[in-house]
Order: C-alpha cells, then sequence, then structure tokens
C-alpha cells in the first residue's frame, strides 16, 4: 500500500434492481485530475472544493455516455482522508456504479483494500484509531445505543479521555527521569504526588475497563434461546415477542424441526432469538436433529429461556430440560397463565430447597400477555451482571481492553517498586509500558500488524 496512490472504490452498498444512488470515491492526489477524464459538466459549472457538479460519465475514448451523475469534490485538506476526494453519486445498482469504477482503474486510480480510506485518515491525521474503530462500529451497529455509543467515540470521547491519561503518566514520567539525570539540580521528588498521580490513572483506566462488556454487548447482541417440551409455546412465545410468525404453531407434538432465529432490540440492547425444537426423546431422524441442536444452541445462549406449561404444570421431562440448562443463565417462563394458575406450579428443587434465585414472567404468549414483564426480567438479568453498569457514553471493544489491562497492571507494578523503595530506573520502565499500551489505544504507538488487523475488518469502500 502507498499513499503516493489514488484508490478508488465503491462506497455504497449495490444490490441488483435496488438502491437509487451509488457512490464511487476517489482519494488521491490524481482524483480530479481523473475524474476531469470521465465526467463532463454541462454549461459554465465551476470545478470548486466543496461544490456539486451535474453531469455525465462517459468513457474518454469511445464518448459513450455511462451515467448522468452528480459529483462533489473535496480538496485537501478539508476531506475526510486530508487528499483530494472526488464522489460521483450514481444511479443505484449494480451495473451503473461497477462501470464508473472501471473507468476511474482505467484512468490511473488503484482499488482502495478494505478500510484504507479510514486508514489514511489516520495515517494523515484526520482521526485517531479509536475513531477509525468507532467508524466500523457505527457501519455495523445492531440497535440505536450502538449506534450512539459509536457517534461518542467517533466524536473523541474515548480519545480525549486516553490522551488525558497518557498526559498524566508522562507528566510523572518526565517528573522521575529530570531526577535520575538531574539530581542534584531539583527539589527532592514529591513520591506522594506520583501516587496520587498514579492512582488517578488506575481509577479512570478501571472505569472505563467496566464499560467493556457493555460493549461488547452492544456489538455482538445478546443471544436467547427458547427451550422446554413439546406444545409448551416456545415457537408462540417468539411469535408474540417478535410480533411476526417466524415459527409455525400448531398443535402436534414436534412442529419445530430446527431453530429458528428472530433478530429483536430490547432497551437498546440487539437480541437473538433462537426458538429451539420441543426437547424430547423420539425416533423421528429429522426432529432427532433437531432436539440436539437445540440442546447446543441452549449451550452456547448468553440467556436461557425455560418455558413450562402452567397446564400441565412442572413433571418428569421439565426436570430432565432444567439438569440441561441449570448451568446457563436462566429465565422460568410459565406460559399459558390463561388456562391455569402459574401459582400451582412446583419449581426445580436443589439441595433440597426450591430454586427461588430463578426469574420468573408469566405469559400467555398466544395473547401477548407479559411480553413486556418478560422484557423487563431481561434487562434485569443483564443490569444485575452489571453489564450496563459503566456511566461511559462510550464502549469499549477488546483490543483495546486488553491495552488498558496492561496500562492497569503497569501502574500496579510502578505502585509496588515505589513501595519497595527500588531505584527509580525501575519506576520508570513500568511507566513507559503504561504510556506505550495507551498509545496503542489511540494510535500514537501502534505496529503495522496491528493496523492490518483492524482495518481488515472494514469494508472496501470505507
Amino acid at each position: 500500500m502507498s499513499l503516493s496512490d489514488t484508490i478508488a472504490a465503491i462506497a455504497t452498498a449495490i444490490s441488483p434492481q435496488q438502491g437509487s444512488v451509488g457512490i464511487v470515491r476517489l482519494s488521491g492526489d490524481r482524483a480530479e485530475a481523473i475524474a476531469r477524464q470521465i465526467f463532463y459538466a454541462g454549461g459554465k459549472q465551476v470545478w470548486e472544493s466543496h461544490r456539486i457538479l451535474y453531469g455525465y460519465i462517459k468513457n474518454p475514448l469511445t464518448k459513450a455516455t455511462i451515467d448522468e451523475s452528480l459529483l462533489l469534490l473535496m480538496k485537501a485538506p478539508r476531506s475526510f482522508t486530508r487528499e483530494d476526494v472526488v464522489e460521483f453519486h450514481c444511479h443505484g445498482g449494480i451495473i451503473a456504479v461497477q462501470q464508473v469504477l472501471n473507468l476511474c482503474l482505467e484512468q490511473g486510480a488503484r482499488l482502495a483494500e478494505t478500510g484504507e480510506f479510514s486508514l489514511r485518515a489516520f495515517l494523515n491525521g484526520r482521526i485517531d484509531l479509536t475513531q477509525a474503530e468507532s467508524i466500523n462500529d457505527l457501519v455495523g451497529a445492531k440497535s440505536a445505543q450502538a449506534a450512539q455509543s459509536a457517534i461518542a467515540s467517533l466524536r473523541g470521547k474515548l480519545a480525549h479521555a486516553l490522551k488525558y491519561l497518557r498526559n498524566k503518566c508522562l507528566n510523572v514520567l518526565t517528573e522521575i527521569e529530570a531526577r535520575i539525570d538531574f539530581e542534584d539540580d531539583l527539589p527532592p521528588l514529591d513520591v506522594e504526588w506520583i501516587m496520587t498521580e498514579i492512582g488517578i490513572v488506575v481509577q479512570e483506566s478501571q472505569q472505563i475497563l467496566a464499560t467493556a462488556d457493555r460493549g461488547e454487548l452492544l456489538r455482538t447482541g445478546l443471544k436467547v434461546a427458547i427451550v422446554g417440551r413439546p406444545n409448551v409455546g416456545k415457537s408462540s412465545l417468539l411469535n408474540a415477542w417478535s410480533r411476526s410468525d417466524r415459527a409455525i404453531v400448531t398443535d402436534l407434538p414436534g412442529t419445530t424441526r430446527d431453530v429458528v432465529d428472530s433478530q429483536l432490540v430490547v432497551g437498546g440492547i440487539p437480541i437473538q432469538v433462537l426458538d429451539t425444537a420441543g426437547i424430547r426423546e423420539t425416533e423421528d431422524v429429522v426432529e432427532k436433529i433437531g432436539v440436539e441442536r437445540s440442546r447446543q444452541a441452549a449451550q452456547s445462549a448468553d440467556l436461557v429461556l425455560m418455558v413450562i406449561d402452567a397446564s400441565v404444570g412442572w413433571i418428569e421431562k421439565d426436570t430432565e430440560i432444567y439438569n440441561i440448562v441449570s448451568d446457563r443463565p436462566l429465565i422460568l417462563v410459565i406460559n399459558k397463565i390463561d388456562v391455569a394458575l402459574a401459582s400451582k406450579i412446583h419449581l426445580p428443587q436443589e439441595n433440597g430447597r426450591r430454586c427461588k434465585s430463578i426469574p420468573i414472567v408469566k405469559t400467555t404468549a398466544s395473547q401477548n400477555i407479559g411480553i413486556e414483564d418478560l422484557e423487563a426480567t431481561i434487562l434485569k438479568c443483564i443490569q444485575q451482571d452489571a453489564i450496563m453498569a459503566a456511566n461511559l457514553d462510550v464502549a469499549i471493544n477488546q483490543r483495546q481492553k486488553a491495552c488498558l489491562l496492561r496500562v492497569v497492571q503497569s501502574l500496579d507494578n510502578v505502585k509496588m517498586a515505589i513501595t519497595d523503595q527500588l531505584p527509580l530506573d525501575f519506576w520508570t520502565i513500568d511507566l513507559r509500558s503504561a504510556i506505550s499500551a495507551i498509545g496503542e489505544i489511540t494510535g500514537e504507538e501502534v505496529t503495522e500488524s496491528v493496523l492490518d488487523q483492524i482495518f481488515s475488518r472494514f469494508c472496501i469502500g470505507k
């Protein structure tokens, strides 16, 4: 990859016969020159930065018109990449935008690599690494809350907090190294001040670390498996919850033969709901495969909803299913309360005592009763696990978490060195390690391999 190249890519999602507008983006020193070779603006339109031109894209050799288009020119450094950027706003679909892209490549542009526009923005100082990662989070956001978290990070909230912590560490390092080099010319080192400053950085790092689980939840969502015996109302619960007919509902046992999933958002959290086949012994080969997949889904789920039929009560088959899922986070859903009293259901026993710690929700899925209580209970379970306990708008990812854990560990080592009265050189070793770890998060100290790993997850047009 070379920053001297002019790169091109399709910057919008394209589908056959769908999409009203498709954008082809150019970035680099020759972006405007390439655009002038293929774009013909009518009248006396002036090619100025941040001005939209109207015209036609034509093959410069055959003069054949490829598309009617708008052109937006953004001269460096007033662009996303801080390079000259040109965008062709074409008609949507596959054919038009692909032909425009091909023309750009024929005139000397190079097809952009994944995430290369954002990488150039980072390398040219337009954004830091946390902001670059938030762009990808925003594109892939599965809920409004995930999008808001990404926007907060894109606007620099996480970067500002980290730069504040890094500057504190740098100030402490400066004071220590000054005493190493000019001990006789300076007053004694204020060890109490150093311990206080390090304590502040550790405390605020831990506050940011508390957002890691929340960030993972917002990005990947919560996987919820609905399990239970056949005909207890699992599919009815999924349909009521998703407000759709995703699952077939009949009075015949074994109707659901495979795992049916639905994507929901509850309290800003994306949730993948898995309606599983009723768990029972069966000789039906297809149903047996579905039952095995149900067991696997239950074991891989973040949360299990075990549905009980209130009209039948708790029976031995329920105990068998409970034993399968009891090691998972669990909510008991007592369904069909319109035909029976849920209070008559005897809960499972463990060590001779009733499992009072298991949350219970009462529903009549066929009548959409109890769905709000179910969502409230799920959110309560999430909050009890401290997943939503963070007080920041932003939420760090796993790479950032690993770096911050190194920061805390390194600064703990500094405090131990001070307590053990080790020489000042020992203090600086771990202090530099903490500074480096923060720099890896923001991109001030980062290797090419890390950049490749991060930007390889982007789409080509970003």
